[in-house]
């Protein structure tokens, strides 16, 4: 019972879901010590916290032992779950172990349009990925694992249901016209769809406007300096009055006792004392 297909799946390619992966490793599978221990009773919610537990993605390694990779994707064709939950384990951007583990999925389980509309925005994903195999160790990359799902045969030695060409489903109008994020930087377009053109030209207008409004402020500025300065000569208090500021030679009493002396022979009429500026 443990290693049959839950009740109620759907047959996927015309047949049942676990037999997407071969014969012989899907029994390597089944007798690892890792499907009887960890694999037991999963549900599509538990199988998260086994997902993030992964550190490399891969096939069979050292004397023909599945990975724990491909026994949860044994898993999760066993269970079937629903679409809805392939696509949020998909959307989980900072666990990437969980990611890889649902483009698998997807890729083996999704209609052709589907695998293309869903895996093709992560070609730029660019984050490593550790995968075993019988070598040993390898390093790859989101991106390039995303690529050999959509172009080759045999992934993490499992070999693919046969994939309708792109070309094909475009020619159907099933598919639009794959975005091309090379063409976009040939003709000057950023990620936001904006060009870079019209950065500039937004740019050049901001500065034209600052020129141009820069020398009005000048002028503004001259012309207020000159009538202040056109004030202070042309009142007959101006010059009498600079005494309050401190000179360079003279102390602070002594300018005290001048502003007063001449604050005494000057009328009241005449004392027009301006509002400091």
């Amino acid at each position: 019972m443990a290693n049959t297909t839950v009740t109620g799946a759907k047959a996927i390619h015309g047949q049942n879901p676990q037999y997407l992966v071969e014969t012989v490793i899907r029994n390597r599978i089944y007798e690892s010590t890792y499907w009887k221990e960890h694999c037991f009773a999963l549900t599509a919610e538990s199988l998260i916290d086994k997902a993030l537990d992964l550190k490399f993605i891969g096939g069979v390694y050292g004397n023909q032992r599945p990975t724990e990779f491909l026994c949860l994707l044994l898993k999760l064709l066993q269970i079937q779950p629903e679409k809805e939950i392939m696509i949020e384990y998909l959307r989980a951007e900072e666990f990437k172990y969980l990611r890889a583990l649902a483009v698998m999925y997807i890729r083996m389980t999704f209609r052709a349009v589907e695998v293309y509309e869903l895996l093709e925005p992560l070609l730029k994903d660019y984050r490593k990925l550790r995968m075993r195999n019988m070598a040993g160790y390898t390093l790859t990359f989101i991106d390039e694992f995303v690529d050999a799902l959509l172009t080759e045969e045999r992934v993490c030695d499992i070999i693919l249901p046969r994939l309708i060409k792109r070309q094909v489903l475009e020619e159907n109008n099933d598919i639009g016209p794959r975005k091309s994020r090379l063409l976009d930087a040939l003709e000057g377009r950023s990620d936001d769809g904006r060009s870079d053109r019209s950065h500039s030209r937004s740019r050049s207008r901001s500065r034209s406007r600052s020129m141009d409004r820069s020398p009005s402020r000048s002028r503004s500025q001259s012309q207020s300096s000159d009538s202040r300065g056109r004030r202070l000569s042309g009142s007959p208090t101006g010059s009498r009055y600079m005494s309050r500021s401190r000179s360079r030679s003279g102390s602070r009493t002594g300018s005290v006792v001048s502003f007063r002396s001449r604050s005494r022979s000057i009328s009241p009429d005449r004392m027009e004392i301006e509002p400091p500026t």
